[in-house]
């Protein structure tokens, strides 16, 4: 099944380059732009440099200065093989709480093969812009975010025990999250980790479009005479975190319902009576709360928005009418919140269907829930919907059912930090 190994990660000289906490950033793709211009304003050899080049030539030249870092001695290659165990410790819904996983290099394998497994659609142009970096690099800067089943926690107990001391690395960013990273070369723990994986599958949590760049680029460089199998372009750098850890969080991804040409919230309402029980609430202090509550109780419970503090809890009746609505998806899938949600409201009763939810048209999405309610009362939303959010268990589910939820999901938090260990894939 799933292979793992040990490599000689790239890290940056602290000594020439400064603090670890300001050459670290988060992944490229929730950066905005004033937040990049503040890392490289932090430290003049901060990883945003070539985790997100800009400028008319921006993958030359960060092949250029990644070159020229390399030549300074700003990034070493580690003497030897290692795993890196990566811990982040976070707040979450008022508690502090922390997920501890594995940093290793993974074969890619083609989703067909069933070694790796999906849960969520990409976008092409995302995809062609990592590809692009990875082209002119032959690096990876930051990870894919993964998952494995392991009911005996048997590599977790073994992570646990290689990082009872002193993080190798550790530094607290602006967002309270506290980053912890340990280097392992122990021969007799390498070989243990490498080969717990041997008959495992790989659920990916996060970094979907870095996955199939990885499949993409091992093509390219073996039609291209570059690499042959085998050869470290078969192998991309991934964090791998137990199924089950206590630590793991999801949060749900709200939709914003946008630039419709009409839209009347009576009209909408009526038509949901179809399918859900509605109450309405005035103040939206407690939505989340009772959206969770009913979760808890097993219902599909979502918040209508419509502004001016005014929303309606919507629960579906009956989730049969799925059956009969998608009986082509497995039932993990034709059961998921965001399958309901898109079903029997955005695509049925808005008339957004899949092709202009992926292009956004009148469909946007977001992690904050003051967002979702703030975007409805400054005009740029004409309503929004609150949703509970996805559970591991659905993800492995559909993964492993060959299926895939719509796109914007899942958002598992925190996010991987960019820095600490990169993939020279030499």
């Amino acid at each position: 099944m799933a292979e793992i190994r040990a490599f000689k990660g790239m890290r940056f000289d602290t000594e020439k380059a400064g603090e670890i906490k300001s050459l670290c950033c988060p992944p490229y793709d929730i950066i905005s732009e004033s937040e990049r211009l503040a890392f490289i304003e932090e430290n003049p050899y901060n990883i945003i440099r070539l985790e997100l080049p800009k400028g008319d030539s921006p993958y030359a030249t960060a092949a250029e200065l990644l070159k020229k870092w390399e030549d300074e001695g700003i990034l070493k290659l580690e003497d030897k093989p290692a795993l890196y165990i990566y811990e982040e410790e976070f707040t979450a819904y008022g508690k502090r709480n922390s997920i501890k996983g594995l940093i290793c290099r993974l074969k890619v394998e083609e989703f067909s093969k069933g070694v790796v497994l999906p849960h969520e659609f990409t976008l092409s142009k995302a995809k062609e812009d990592r590809l692009n970096l990875m082209k002119a690099t032959n690096c990876n800067f930051s990870q894919i975010y993964g998952l494995y089943m392991d009911e005996e926690h048997t590599s977790l107990s073994t992570i646990d025990e290689c990082s009872k001391g002193a993080a190798d690395l550790e530094f607290t960013d602006s967002d309270n999250i506290t980053h912890r990273m340990w280097i392992v070369t122990d021969e007799a723990v390498l070989s243990k980790l490498t080969a717990d994986f041997a008959e495992r599958k790989i659920y990916i949590a996060d970094g979907h479009h870095r996955y199939e760049t990885a499949l993409n680029y091992r093509n390219y460089c073996r039609e291209n005479g570059i690499s042959k199998e085998g050869d470290a372009q078969d192998y991309q750098m991934i964090f791998l975190c137990d199924m089950g850890h206590p630590g793991l969080v999801v949060f749900p991804t709200h939709r914003l319902v946008r630039d419709l040409e009409s839209f009347d919230k009576e009209t909408v309402l009526a038509k949901c009576e179809k399918y859900f029980d509605i109450e309405k609430h005035t103040g939206t202090d407690n939505m989340e709360e009772t959206l969770m509550t009913a979760d808890k109780a097993g219902k599909k419970a979502y918040g209508f928005y419509v502004g001016n503090s005014e929303w309606y809890e919507l629960t579906l009746k009956d989730i049969s009418v799925m059956d009969a609505l998608l009986p082509e998806l497995s039932v993990a899938s034709r059961q998921l919140d965001v399958t309901v949600l898109h079903s029997l409201i955005l695509e049925e009763i808005f008339g957004i269907d899949k092709e202009n939810m992926a292009a956004q048209i009148n469909l946007t999405y977001t992690k904050f829930f003051e967002e979702a309610i703030s975007s409805v009362d400054e005009g740029k939303a004409q309503c929004s919907f609150v949703l509970n959010s996805t559970k591991v268990t659905e993800i492995r589910d559909v993964a492993s059912a060959g299926e895939k939820m719509p796109q914007k999901s899942t958002y598992f938090y925190p996010k991987m930090i960019t820095g600490m260990v990169m993939n020279k894939l030499v």
